[in-house]
């Protein structure tokens, strides 16, 4: 009886010692699940911090079709809204109808609607297959020095937006999800401050 007690105590160790070191992966996957936007989702490296009237960093990354998108030259001349996202983060999958809506209304004039994931393609493209949106998406792979901390997201937490002006300068940032109603509020409160400069 003794001995099945130990083995059986053995064996929870192993599968605990186990289960341990895979869940420390530092991959996509093991990232939190943003129920709310206190949890960093990735180790943040110093880089400069970006903000309000600084020009926007440059940098390319792959479409969907894996084609580069120069940021901020493919956009210059109209305001640029950029929402950082990731497939498994709830908050961001929550505010993407209001994203998808305001896209479409921006579509021919105002801010251009970019999806910036932090994530890897398959897993984009199957949310994607799941719940279309009809904005330009790029993809970025999660890392300390990736997109979103160059556009000023120190924290690392998801989901997290950046207004940029046709200037290519920054105007506002934001972190967490819109709520309903919020993101033409937010971008008009952002030409306020524009035409005030």
């Amino acid at each position: 009886m003794r001995s099945a007690l130990w083995w059986v105590v053995g064996i929870a160790a192993a599968a605990g010692l186990s289960a341990g070191a895979w869940l420390s992966r530092p991959t996509p996957a093991s990232l939190p699940s943003m129920s709310d936007t206190s949890a960093p989702t990735r180790p943040v490296a110093q880089v400069t911090n970006v903000g309000p009237g600084d020009p926007m960093p440059t940098f390319s990354l792959p479409d969907l079709d894996g084609m580069p998108v120069q940021f901020p030259d493919r956009f210059k001349g109209k305001p640029l809204l950029i929402n950082v996202w990731a497939s498994w983060c709830a908050p961001c999958i929550e505010e993407m109808p209001e994203l998808a809506r305001f896209a479409a209304r921006h579509a021919d004039n105002g801010p251009q609607v970019v999806g910036l994931a932090l994530d890897t393609p398959d897993a984009v493209l199957d949310f994607l297959g799941n719940v279309p949106v009809y904005y330009p998406i790029v993809i970025e792979t999660p890392g300390p020095a990736d997109a979103s901390v160059k556009l000023g997201n120190t924290q690392g937490l998801l989901p997290y937006s950046v207004l940029v002006d046709a200037q290519g300068r920054i105007v506002k940032q934001k972190l967490g999800p819109f709520k309903a109603g919020e993101i033409e509020a937010w971008v008009a409160t952002a030409d306020a401050l524009e035409v005030a400069r």
